[in-house]
């Protein structure tokens, strides 16, 4: 049975393509009808072999012709179907939707899912299910999400899952460690497509509290998780607005002095996630630590630990076949893990053919012609779909900048609300 796995992020990864012919199509062998069975162990084989179809080959062919019917079906077996049957479902959903790419059928297949998905989060169930729910409503609203308020609004749920008093569509439970450590990855992964911020600062704040919260747990994937959350939170630059927005001055006196507190608590806030991340970055191994998982987490936070003081994030050069491609910020970085783990043993598969992933990670596979030589996709072909966060990346590239900039100011115990002023994130 096909599961779902935790791929960690690494420095320098380089992947070599098996040297074998294309895979025959499962899609075109396996009936979608099965998924119309009444028992649920013949739907979920059906479904596996669905993934596994997609993980082997591009299916823009099936998914023209069986868009509607795979939605309603998997959407059925979601709102019905075991808990296995459900992780398997949301899965391939969040397939279907990086298959299709941005457009009219992403937000069809975003509108369709979300009730079904708050529903399926409502019952108690077993970590599978729910870690798949969380990845796949990201994933849908990554590619479908049309406006920030839908995006703002999966955000919240997943916030929902790990804090049930914001909120009450997700019973009141305690979130296992896994669950966490995916509620804030899926969160972390649609933030990265907000071009500024509509919540107010009181439930920002809440949250970069909580974050910070996580940094003092037990479970290190829990802390990596929470630590690149704040990394991009910084890295965007809210605290900075939240401290600028404090910082004028009124006809009232009461009035500054709660504006003072305030900025005293954002400060203060800084100083005590900076002092966290250097401890972590420097953590000593005790009983029964694996030292494999101590490195990666110390190597993570060094990593933030130099973004914080110094502004530099972490550039990861990766190779797939014969074409590479590097993030160099914290946004990529959590893009590429996310979608890595999302994609498991697909992921090199879909990063050769799959468009929409050129477009996000600027992208240009090698093609071999029928001469045998290797050509490189044209930027037409490249962008045949429309970037969800093409814009943004353009605004995140000119704050990086100010951002080295400021580091010092910061590190200072200030922040130098005169350069930021004008800076839209």
């Amino acid at each position: 049975m096909w599961q779902p796995h935790w791929i960690a992020p690494i420095r320098t990864v380089r992947v070599r393509l098996p040297l074998c012919g294309p895979i025959k199509c499962c899609c075109r062998v396996v009936s979608i009808f099965s998924l119309r069975k009444i028992v649920s162990s013949t739907r979920e084989k059906a479904l596996v072999k669905i993934i596994v179809a997609f993980n082997s080959k591009l299916q823009h062919e099936f998914v023209e012709k069986k868009f509607a019917t795979l939605l309603h079906q998997c959407l059925n077996s979601i709102k019905k179907g075991s808990s296995s049957e459900i992780a398997l479902a949301s899965h391939t959903i969040g397939l279907l939707a990086l298959t299709i790419g941005p457009g009219e059928r992403a937000q069809e297949i975003l509108e369709e899912s979300f009730s079904p998905i708050i529903e399926a989060l409502k019952s108690k169930s077993d970590t599978t299910k729910i870690l798949a729910l969380l990845e796949c409503l990201a994933i849908i609203t990554f590619i479908g999400g049309d406006n920030p308020e839908e995006t703002e609004k999966s955000m919240q749920t997943m916030w929902q899952v790990v804090l049930p008093k914001l909120g009450s569509n997700v019973v009141t439970i305690k979130p296992s460690p896994a669950v966490i450590t995916s509620a804030v990855s899926a969160w972390s992964f649609l933030l990265t497509t907000m071009d500024g911020w509509t919540l107010n600062q009181k439930i920002w704040l809440e949250s970069i509290s909580y974050l910070s919260s996580l940094l003092d747990k037990d479970d290190r994937l829990i802390r990596i998780a929470a630590g690149e959350a704040l990394a991009l939170i910084f890295e965007m630059g809210y605290l900075e607005k939240f401290s600028i927005a404090t910082t004028g001055l009124s006809d009232s006196s009461n009035h500054n002095r709660i504006k003072a507190r305030e900025l005293a608590h954002i400060q203060g806030l800084r100083a005590k996630i900076l002092n966290q991340v250097k401890s972590l970055s420097m953590e000593a191994g005790g009983k029964g630590s694996v030292k494999k998982d101590l490195n990666f987490q110390r190597n993570t936070f060094r990593d933030i630990l130099e973004y914080l003081e110094d502004g530099y994030s972490p550039e990861i050069s990766m190779k797939i076949g014969r074409a590479s491609f590097s993030t160099i910020t914290w946004s990529q970085l959590i893009q590429l893990n996310f979608l890595k783990h999302f994609l498991g043993s697909g992921f090199v598969k879909q990063m050769q053919e799959n468009e929409v992933l050129h477009d996000i990670f600027g992208f240009s596979p090698k093609r071999k012609l029928f001469s045998g030589t290797e050509k490189h996709i044209s930027g037409t072909e490249k962008r045949m779909y429309k970037s969800p966060n093409s814009v943004l990346n353009k605004s995140r590239t000119r704050f990086l900048n100010k951002q080295r900039m400021l580091c010092q100011d910061r590190n200072a115990g200030h922040f130098a609300a005169a350069d930021m002023g004008n800076d839209d994130v």
